[in-house]
């Protein structure tokens, strides 16, 4: 430790000259960061006599810029930098302080004394990471996420080629039916004969002229008629035939003014039967008049009938069929309920049905068929089940002399 008098005689000591600054050394970029070391100044005398200067001979006062006396020798800095010339630090103590900075970038080459670490941190071989070329080849100007891949466009399946065989097949199947049908249709009218005056057409109606007589009586009215799904709301119904009359003229089977509706076709012959239901409750007298018009005839009276509505009027009826000793043995024209009269343009026929109560009881508000047989309808022949009555047993008479005239051009003569 150093005392007063170590220092009695500092007075007498020469004039420091001022320190010249060191040619600043070369640009090394691993010091670059860092702040330059001061140059050191020389060192002092040791303790003991020292010559007197001018200042102490001419008794000025004593030098007040002495630096403090050394306490430990300078750092030696790495031999193996030779770009760096040597500083010699003799007293460390007098140099400035090294900032926080300093030490956190050289710490590791200050106190491991790695002469390769510069003071980023980095040996010369290694290199920083923005040296490095982006992995793609372009700049890193957005975050290091790949893009999503792009969606490649919607492209449907191509159809399966059992599918497209399937609906080859199909087309054709269309196709053979299509043509069947049309063939059968073609058929069909030329053996049940159509508007055109085919001869099979022409068949048909001259043999219905006589179908009257040459087909049996049970084959025409046949003793027991079913109707399923025929009566009011679907019900089934059953016919039991209970009288068959004479076949004869026209004269009195109709009102004088139907009668007169049908004078234009004349009347060839006329057959009728009367029918009772299952329970006893109606009766039904269905007949044929067999008609001395030609085809054109009966087209003409069909229209007629449609145009002016005669199949509806009440003074247009026909009469019943009233059998003594039968259930119909009182049915005359008070008890007519419901009737229904058909005129056909195929064959020289008019087919017609009319319908009452059993007991005999009179019908003060008689209603046609079509009107009976509507839904909602409330009128006793409607409630009662007439107009089903009379409608459905005369379709069947109808479809019955149709099949006989057809089956007549068929059989060997």
């Amino acid at each position: 430790m150093s005392t007063e008098a170590d220092f009695a005689d500092a007075h007498r000591l020469p004039r420091t000259p001022p320190p010249q600054a060191p040619a600043p050394p070369a640009e090394d970029p691993r010091t670059a960061v860092l702040r330059p070391v001061p140059p050191e100044r020389p060192a002092k005398p040791g303790p003991g006599p020292m010559p007197a200067g001018p200042a102490a001979a001419a008794g000025g006062p004593p030098p007040e810029n002495i630096p403090p006396r050394p306490t430990h020798a300078p750092a030696t800095p790495p031999a193996d930098k030779p770009s760096v010339p040597p500083q010699t630090v003799t007293d460390r103590s007098a140099a400035p302080r090294d900032t926080a900075a300093f030490h956190l970038a050289n710490s590791g080459a200050l106190w491991n004394g790695d002469p390769k670490r510069s003071g980023t941190g980095r040996t010369e071989d290694e290199a920083a990471p923005d040296d490095l070329p982006p992995p793609t080849g372009r700049p890193l100007t957005g975050p290091l996420v790949p893009p999503p891949p792009a969606t490649p466009p919607y492209t449907p399946p191509a159809p399966a080629p059992h599918r497209s065989v399937r609906r080859t097949a199909l087309a054709a199947a269309g196709l053979v039916l299509g043509v069947g049908l049309v063939a059968g249709a073609a058929a069909g009218s030329w053996l049940a004969g159509d508007a055109n005056g085919s001869p099979a057409a022409e068949a048909v109606f001259a043999h219905g002229r006589e179908t009257w007589h040459s087909a049996p009586v049970d084959t025409l009215f046949p003793p027991t008629l079913n109707g399923l799904g025929t009566g009011p709301g679907g019900a089934d119904r059953t016919w039991i035939r209970i009288a068959v009359a004479p076949d004869s003229g026209c004269a009195g089977a109709f009102d004088p003014l139907l009668t007169k509706a049908l004078a234009p076709v004349g009347c060839n012959r006329l057959v009728r039967a009367t029918y009772v239901d299952a329970t006893r409750t109606s009766v039904i007298t269905v007949g044929a008049v067999s008609t001395k018009a030609d085809r054109t005839g009966m087209q003409d009276l069909r229209r007629r009938f449609a145009k002016e509505h005669l199949d509806t009027r009440t003074d247009l009826m026909p009469r019943p069929y009233a059998a003594k000793g039968t259930p119909a043995a009182g049915f005359g024209p008070a008890q007519r309920a419901s009737w229904s009269i058909r005129v056909l343009d195929d064959l020289p026929v008019v087919v017609y049905g009319v319908s009452g109560f059993a007991d005999g009881r009179t019908v003060d508000d008689p209603q046609p068929a079509a009107e009976a047989t509507r839904t909602g309808a409330t009128t006793a022949p409607a409630e009662a089940g007439l107009g089903h009555d009379a409608k459905a047993v005369t379709d069947r008479i109808e479809q019955t002399f149709r099949k006989q005239a057809a089956k007549g051009t068929t059989e060997p003569q």
